[in-house]
C-alpha cells in the first residue's frame, strides 16, 4: 500500500503518542503500518478495522494529510424527519390515537404505520422507539379505555361498597414439647 510523505515514520509515532483520541491514535497507527509496508489485511487486525477502512484511512492521509484522518461533520445517518414534519410529527403523537387509527392507545407499530403513512419515513421497530425516545417521549402509555365504557356507570361502581370476606378465625395456638423441662441459658453454657 503506497503512503504519501507527510510525515515520516518517527513523527507518526510521537502523534500516536501524543494523540487522546482512541479513534485518532487507530488511524494514525494504520498509516504507519502501511508506510513501513505492510498489507491492509494485516494492519486491520492490528487495529481491528476492516481492510477496507484501513484503505480508506490511508488513502485520505495520502489525499490530505493528518486532517484526513478527522471525521467529517455531516458523516452519519442523515435524521428521519425535516424540522418541520418533526414538529408535525410531535404534535400527531401528542394528539394521541384517533378514530382512523382503530385503536384506542398508540404503540410502537401503529407509530411506525403513522411515519410510513403521514410522513413517508419507513423505520423498523426500534429505530422508531428510539425516534420517540430523542423527541422526548418515554414508552410508557396511559392506561387503555374501551370506546363503549361509560364513565357514569364506572363512577357509580367505584361508590358501591364491597360485600366485605368474612373474618378469618384466629390462630390455633401451637402445643408446647412435653418432654423435658425447659432450659435455662445457664445450663446450656455448661453442656458446652
Amino acid at each position: 500500500m503506497r503512503v504519501v510523505d507527510h510525515h515520516s515514520a518517527a513523527d507518526l509515532r510521537r502523534l500516536i503518542r501524543g494523540e487522546t483520541s482512541a479513534a485518532r491514535v487507530r488511524r494514525l497507527q494504520a498509516v504507519l503500518a502501511a508506510r513501513e509496508g505492510q498489507t491492509a489485511n494485516r494492519i486491520a487486525e492490528q487495529v481491528q478495522m476492516a481492510p477496507r477502512r484501513v484503505r480508506f484511512w490511508v488513502a485520505r492521509y495520502n489525499a490530505e494529510g493528518l486532517a484526513g484522518l478527522d471525521r467529517k461533520p455531516g458523516q452519519g445517518r442523515k435524521p428521519a424527519l425535516t424540522p418541520e414534519q418533526e414538529v408535525r410529527f410531535r404534535e400527531r403523537i401528542r394528539v394521541g390515537a384517533t378514530a382512523a387509527d382503530g385503536v384506542c392507545t398508540l404503540r410502537g407499530e401503529d407509530v411506525r404505520r403513522i411515519l410510513a403513512d403521514e410522513f413517508g419515513v419507513v423505520r423498523q421497530l426500534q429505530a422508531v422507539y428510539d425516534l420517540l425516545h430523542a423527541l422526548g417521549f418515554s414508552v410508557l402509555r396511559p392506561r387503555p379505555r374501551h370506546p363503549k365504557a361509560d364513565p357514569a356507570v364506572q363512577d357509580a361502581f367505584k361508590k358501591t361498597p364491597r360485600p366485605s370476606s368474612p373474618k378469618s378465625r384466629p390462630p390455633t395456638p401451637t402445643p408446647s414439647s412435653r418432654s423435658g423441662s425447659k432450659t435455662s441459658a445457664a445450663s446450656a453454657r455448661r453442656a458446652r
